[in-house]
């Protein structure tokens, strides 16, 4: 290996082991996602189920997955 990769190498090394360091002794502060997260994850559940319960039940959609009644058989052609 050419000596300026190694040098670059160890370089990024020695920045990751100073950065886990630095996180291990330091205290563990509640960021957004830990105060919040579980409160946005339920009310993102909440308006999603409101508004497709009211699509599905009150906007009168006529979803017809059926087609016994509505395919009507043309006479054969000979």
């Amino acid at each position: 290996m050419f000596p300026a990769g190694r040098a670059a190498l160890s370089l990024a090394a020695r920045g990751i082991q100073h950065t886990a360091v630095r996180r291990a002794h330091r205290k563990h502060e509640p960021n957004f996602h830990d105060k919040y997260g579980n409160l946005v994850l339920v009310g993102g559940a909440a308006v999603f189920t409101t508004v497709w319960g009211y699509v599905l039940t009150q906007l009168g959609i006529e979803w017809g997955l059926s087609p016994v009644g509505r395919i009507t058989p043309r006479e054969w052609r000979e």
